[in-house]
């Protein structure tokens, strides 16, 4: 793939290619005030160096990352639902951190931490090589225009990234209710040699069971979409 992709180019003096559109959004006075007084408890700050997330938690035990959590809802649901893994999200949107924060505290979680910086620097610089048992990426922006395909996260680059992050038999979970995007994520998948399909047919999977529904994903529905579900596992 010859195309620029969203973080081969960062070096000083030119601004590298996001993923994302930092949009400050409306923060509600409960959002602002769960920024100011649960961030200490469950929020950490980036750091260049690599991060010690046994302490951070308490505990060792298997990490996983959702990577743009939106408002919280997803990430919320799957660390009640598996209580014996860590947790970690990672959200650029300040009204979708306060909302996340405010679910987390009401749900009295322990095994969940926020980030609120472009997850690829916490990918690489925050993370041990082999640390991660899985990422999940759940519809992304699909920048469906031709000229801003470059921003979308799913490159070759992100996957080189991940197949070194990720440990032997760690998963990636995407999904996603752009049909040309679902498109693009399987062809470029399916050409890395560190990842297999664990699909069975045509190379998406049914919507697993720790995934919950999401905000955009019914929202997708209403609009007439489909929804993609795409599982790789790092060999």
């Amino acid at each position: 793939m010859t195309e620029a992709t969203p973080f081969d180019n960062r070096r000083p003096g030119k601004r590298p290619i996001r993923s994302f559109v930092l949009r400050q959004g409306r923060l509600t006075p409960a959002q602002a005030r769960a920024l100011e007084t649960l961030w200490p408890a469950y929020g950490i700050d980036c750091q260049d160096g690599l991060f010690d997330w046994n302490a951070a938690f308490g505990r060792d035990a298997e990490l996983v990352v959702e990577l743009g959590f939106g408002n919280g809802d997803a990430l919320v649901y799957m660390a009640t639902a598996e209580p014996e893994k860590n947790f970690v999200g990672i959200e650029v949107h300040p009204p979708g951190v306060g909302a996340a924060l405010q679910k987390i505290e009401k749900a009295g979680l322990s095994n969940v931490r926020i980030i609120s910086v472009d997850g690829i620097d916490v990918l690489e610089k925050m993370l041990a090589d082999g640390s991660l048992s899985e990422l999940r990426l759940y519809f992304a922006d699909p920048w469906p225009k031709k000229r801003h395909h470059k921003r979308r996260i799913v490159q070759v680059v992100f996957l080189d990234l991940l197949a070194k992050k990720l440990r032997p038999g760690g998963l990636l979970h995407m999904a996603t209710d752009w049909q040309p995007y679902a498109e693009h994520m399987l062809e470029v998948c399916e050409a890395h040699p560190a990842f297999s399909n664990r699909s069975v047919n045509d190379g998406y999977i049914d919507c697993p069971d720790w995934r919950p529904e999401t905000h955009f994903e019914r929202r997708g529905l209403r609009l007439g979409h489909g929804v993609w579900d795409l599982l790789y596992q790092r060999q």
